[in-house]
């Protein structure tokens, strides 16, 4: 068995504004709560491989790895993948986004499968999944939707 979850929202800016504020991967920590640290490692063209670390959890453990994210602006797709899968077997993860008449429409899928030494499975992970990712894409579309009515409501420069 394997773990596959999709979760979207649908925020009220622009898609390339939306797609800049996504793909500024220095700013997740400022963006998602989960983060407490992103330190990129290398870019190559548009893959950038990057460590990132999670504020400590319930039990006082920091979980840290290391991912490789590709972005395509004309395809309006990323694609990463865990370096350092940790518990994961695997971890692939597809971003998506297209334009809509309400905003732009983010679209996250997560396909991945656990260790067998790992302290959860794959229905554990993919509930924790899909209640994690229901959160965070509210959080960053609240602080899109906010930073694209501050950007709206700026003084145009004298």
């Amino acid at each position: 068995m394997a773990g596959h979850t999709e979760n979207s929202i649908t925020i009220d800016a622009p898609l390339e504004f939306v797609w800049d504020m996504t793909n500024d991967i220095e700013n997740w920590p400022r963006l998602f709560s989960e983060y407490a640290s992103l330190e990129v490692l290398s870019r190559e063209g548009d893959t950038t491989t990057f460590r990132l670390t999670m504020h400590p959890d319930e039990n006082g453990k920091v979980w840290s790895w290391v991912s490789e994210r590709t972005m395509d602006r004309a395809g309006r797709t990323v694609l990463a993948r865990r370096v350092e899968t940790g518990p994961f077997a695997h971890m692939n993860i597809r971003w998506e986004y297209k334009e809509t008449p309400q905003g732009t429409r983010m679209h996250w899928v997560q396909d991945f499968a656990m260790k067998p030494e790992a302290p959860v499975d794959d229905a554990w992970m993919t509930d924790n999944i899909n209640r994690n990712s229901v959160t965070q894409m509210a959080l960053i579309r609240d602080k899109i939707e906010q930073a694209a009515r501050d950007r709206q409501n700026a003084p145009l420069p004298r």
